[in-house]
């Protein structure tokens, strides 16, 4: 046991050591690994600041029930104490008609109209309205309160949560193709790169197969070495996400801001980093895992 753990931490050391002697050839092999492994986090968590963005827009969003013009304001009041009395209700706003007149005077273009069609008209032609935040799904509650005898019509466009929910279902089918495909491209980048490595080293390791040497105590160098270009390429590909986010976060601030809103990008958190890394190691592994195995099956008939 205590010889293949020192053999374990030898290659482990060596392999570091390989990467160390052709420095040109791993920064280029790590960087297109890490390229490929950026680009489906990247779009990963495009989605998922998408989806949380959403969660917000529908969280913030409002019923609005327009009430009948013969519904005075103190019976809109009444009826909005009933609905807050709902479990399905968070909150219930009333605007009375003089309140809608006079948001609409502050409009000059809609001021002048006012004036000349009569205060008293334009306030019997207003409506009360109610503004109603649901505390839980909203499409129920819109349907419930349409039914209600006092309530003309209720304003709910649930299109548009509908399409974008198709949108980010469909955005997060896209980044798991592109993961899998993107994936087995750093495979095969590893794979090559360890295949030219064993090439390299094909009379070695025709001593060690004829010393006696098994598979694993041969294989077990790549096999780390595939590991480091998988560390070093997920590592890279974290440094590239943050550069991004660094860059784009300013602008999405600015945006927001004039939204009203404090939407800030959300990156990936040390326990998602962690499992990156590890992800990454263990798909070099895998790599190096698959291609030394069979350059060493082809190899093997030298000792005979």
């Amino acid at each position: 046991m205590r010889t293949w753990l020192a053999h374990h931490a030898r290659s482990l050391v060596t392999s570091l050591g390989r990467l160390w002697q052709r420095p040109w050839a791993t920064a280029l092999t790590v960087a297109v690994m890490a390229l490929a492994l950026a680009l489906p986090l990247g779009l990963w968590l495009g989605v998922q600041n998408a989806q949380r963005l959403g969660a917000q827009v529908q969280a913030t969003r409002t019923l609005t029930a327009f009430l009948k013009l013969e519904v005075d304001p103190v019976a809109a009041q009444a009826l909005a104490q009933r609905l807050r009395e709902r479990p399905d209700v968070a909150a219930v706003a009333v605007t009375t008609p003089e309140q809608s007149l006079a948001r609409m005077r502050e409009r000059a273009d809609l001021a002048a109209a006012i004036d000349a069609l009569g205060p008293g008209q334009a306030r019997a032609a207003l409506p009360s309205v109610l503004d109603v935040i649901p505390r839980g799904a909203e499409a129920p509650l819109a349907d419930a309160l349409q039914a209600l005898p006092q309530i003309e019509r209720v304003q709910y466009d649930a299109l548009w949560q509908q399409r974008l929910q198709a949108w980010l279902g469909f955005a997060s089918r896209v980044v798991a193709v592109l993961a899998v495909l993107l994936g087995l491209g750093a495979l095969l980048v590893v794979g090559n790169t360890v295949r030219l490595d064993i090439q390299s080293r094909r009379e070695e390791i025709g001593v060690l197969q004829l010393l006696g040497a098994s598979d694993g105590f041969v294989q077990r160098p790549f096999l780390y070495l595939g590991a480091w270009y998988g560390l070093l390429a997920g590592a890279l590909a974290l440094g590239v996400l943050t550069l991004a986010a660094s860059a784009l976060a300013p602008s999405l601030a600015a945006l927001a801001a004039r939204y009203g809103s404090q939407f800030a990008l959300q990156g990936l958190g040390l326990l998602q980093a962690t499992m990156v890394l590890a992800g990454a190691g263990v798909l070099g592994w895998m790599g190096a895992g698959l291609v030394s195995g069979h350059a060493l099956r082809q190899l093997r008939p030298l000792e005979r």
